[in-house]
């Protein structure tokens, strides 16, 4: 594998994530303009583009404030949804000393300050950092990774975690599935107005377009951008687990341990009593045969929300 300086991939790795981040907002617009396309004609009955454009500028503000909406519901619930899909509680100062003080000198060497530690009590060995501020920054692991892994691999565990606090990943990660979440409502919305009402028939816009097919268009434009947006999300979170094995090798000065800890975790990871795929895109590893990434076979790693864990370790052994 061709090396890759550890202060260029940081570098690269950012710079791919804002460009990700910024496919959502442009792929939600560019999926409105596009219905509005594909429904817009003139008296005619030939496409009219400038009619489309019309449109699409009147719907802006509704298309922002319906967003916005959504954001700040799913937002605010995020720590809430967490707590609820994992079962995790706190891990007590005085239950294991040794998380502890893994934790606090990694948060000293670097100034930060030091979040919560949780533990989810199953023998499956993973990680993961939640939180959307300072208050309420958490570091979650498992029962089965802290028993088995050595102090210097935990370390590496742990200082991977809270390269994500620090690089402002969970924001990143709770705005992809926003935008995620959009796509997938309105397509799920559509499909059930085509299925039960809209190819019935009945109604019938005023230019003589039948109301099924308007829903039809809907449902395809959408599908597309669902799946669009899927690709960005997993793309994204790829790239910030690369940057979180990066991160935690550069503060630890230890990427040994955490290539050693990887190698542990790969095939011991999956946490049976969660659920939720989202949740699962958080954990420290999530192969694709445990999500529906597996459905799509040979295409899984476009669809896997983390990059091999092969290649993860690979990358490690140049620091």
């Amino acid at each position: 594998m061709k090396y890759t300086g550890l202060q260029s991939q940081i570098t690269a790795n950012n710079r791919k994530s804002v460009l990700l981040l910024v496919a959502f907002p442009l792929l939600i617009f560019a999926a409105v303009y596009a219905i509005l396309f594909f429904i817009s004609f003139d008296e005619e009955g030939n496409p009219n583009p400038q009619a489309a454009l019309d449109l699409f500028v009147d719907t802006i503000p509704f298309v922002l404030a319906g967003v916005l909406i959504w954001f700040l519901i799913a937002y605010f619930g995020h720590s809430k949804m967490i707590d609820l899909a994992t079962g995790a509680h706190t891990l007590e100062r005085k239950e294991n000393m040794r998380v502890y003080n893994l934790t606090e000198n990694l948060c000293m060497s670097v100034g930060m300050k030091m979040p919560r530690l949780h533990i989810i009590e199953s023998n499956a060995l993973n990680a993961f950092a939640s939180g959307l501020s300072e208050k309420n920054y958490t570091v979650t692991l498992t029962r089965g990774i802290i028993e088995a892994l050595n102090d210097e691999e935990l370390e590496g565990v742990i200082a991977h975690e809270l390269m994500h606090i620090r690089n402002r990943d969970v924001r990143l990660l709770v705005v992809s599935i926003i935008f995620v979440g959009i796509f997938s409502l309105v397509v799920q919305m559509a499909f059930r107005s085509v299925l039960y009402g809209g190819m019935s028939g009945g109604s019938r816009r005023k230019d003589g377009k039948d109301g099924g097919a308007v829903l039809l268009i809907i449902l395809v434009v959408s599908l597309v951008a669902w799946l669009l947006s899927l690709l960005f999300k997993f793309a994204l979170s790829r790239k910030r687990e690369y940057l979180a094995d990066a991160g935690a090798a550069q503060m630890t000065r230890k990427p040994m341990a955490l290539a050693s800890a990887l190698r542990k975790i790969s095939g011991n990871h999956h946490v049976d009593s969660v659920k939720s795929e989202d949740v699962q895109q958080m954990f420290i590893e999530n192969a694709p045969e445990d999500t529906s990434a597996g459905f799509f076979g040979g295409l899984g790693g476009l669809f896997s929300t983390h990059p091999p864990i092969k290649k993860r370790i690979q990358l490690l052994e140049q620091f």
